[in-house]
């Protein structure tokens, strides 16, 4: 990460890039800010900020999640859908696929075929019917398209008429390729392994009933990209916490994490559209947050641009926008969006991303 350039995505909400200066623009709005993502759980420029003065992870981890403990969830796996809508499913590095012996050094396929899938050769040539799913295993790892590189298997299943690529790997393995997508590898060794046991907490308490899949890729779960993101850096921090969950009453908790806080997290029930109070998902103050460089923000806009994205909610000309509630933390819960003929209320959630704003953390002004 260069210049703290780096887009720091948050498994509950959409990214966007942090590296988006202060607008100085002559405007008939003006809006002000702070933070950067939902607001709940970790902050990662505040973990970032902890471990610079010198807290150990677990200390970042317990202020961060109220109430909780460090404990070991033991050998676990996760099946993360990595593409879908595919009709063909290159792969390499397999020994092994629905029955049939490979060769590690040779390319193959799953494709759709007469509603189930099959393993085809590198002419194209079918070898084997897989059923409705297949599974290819080899070494340590399998390359799918022949860019991206898994630990553990690649699985394909026929949905819909449309072949999901799936990664069954074990929960180790998924942590070391999350963390680097989620955090700056160069950070201090306390950010990034408070980073690998919320990751790892989340992972088992958030998963999903897909079809033949528990995880995302993506910001829907938190990004991974396996073997091709992992650095050596992020290795050692999953390794030097390999196993540990947060745990709240014995359960492992929904380590929810974001990237700037704005200095003061929010609780659950607040942070989301129809959240609800978790005991260790509470409002804490953040001190070192404002290392990050949208810590505080400001965005202008045109009486005609602030109409066009708020259109509907008012009628007449748009004349104010007045908060009605907040959570803990200064962040929107409801807004009233005021025009001159009409006026309708609105959440803090919808508000920021009509206006397409980094956080509910902001006011507003009409010049």
């Amino acid at each position: 990460m260069k210049g703290h350039c780096k887009h720091l995505l948050s498994l509950a909400a959409a990214a966007a890039a942090l590296c988006v200066p202060t607008q100085a623009v002559a405007a008939d709005w003006v809006v002000k800010g702070r933070g950067f993502g939902h607001g709940v759980g970790m902050s990662q420029y505040g973990a970032f900020g902890f471990a610079q003065e010198g807290m150990y992870y677990k200390q970042i981890l317990r202020h961060y999640y109220t109430g909780v403990a460090i404990d070991e969830a033991g050998t676990r796996s996760v099946r993360v859908l990595i593409a879908s809508g595919l009709e063909s499913m290159p792969l390499t590095g397999a020994t092994d696929a629905c029955g049939e012996s490979l060769e590690e050094d040779k390319t193959y396929s799953f494709r759709l075929d007469s509603g189930g899938i099959s393993l085809h050769g590198s002419t194209g040539s079918k070898i084997a019917g897989c059923g409705q799913a297949g599974k290819a295993k080899g070494g340590e790892t399998v390359v799918f398209s022949g860019v991206a590189v898994y630990r553990g298997d690649l699985r394909a299943r026929n949905v819909g008429g449309s072949l999901f690529a799936i990664n069954k790997v074990g929960l180790e393995g998924y942590v070391k390729g999350v963390i680097p997508n989620e955090s700056p590898s160069h950070w201090p060794q306390a950010a990034l392994q408070a980073q690998a046991v919320a990751a790892r907490s989340y992972a088992l308490a958030t998963r999903i009933n897909g079809d033949g899949y528990d995880l995302y890729d993506d910001t829907r779960s938190q990004v991974y990209g396996g073997v091709s993101s992992e650095t050596a850096e992020t290795n050692e921090a999953a390794e030097a916490t390999a196993f540990q969950v947060i745990t709240s009453a014995g359960e492992v908790a929904a380590a929810f994490f974001f990237s700037t806080s704005g200095g003061q997290t929010e609780n659950s029930e607040f942070g989301f559209s129809g959240g609800s109070p978790r005991s260790y998902l509470k409002s804490v103050d953040d001190p070192f947050d404002d290392l990050s460089p949208v810590h505080r923000w400001r965005l202008g806009f045109s009486q005609e641009t602030m109409e066009a994205k708020l259109s509907g909610l008012f009628q007449g000309n748009l004349k104010k926008i007045r908060v009605l509630t907040t959570g803990v933390s200064p962040r929107i819960v409801e807004a009233k969006v005021i025009g001159s003929q009409g006026s309708s209320v609105v959440s803090g959630a919808s508000l920021s991303y009509r206006l397409g704003l980094r956080s509910t953390w902001a006011n507003f002004k009409k010049r």
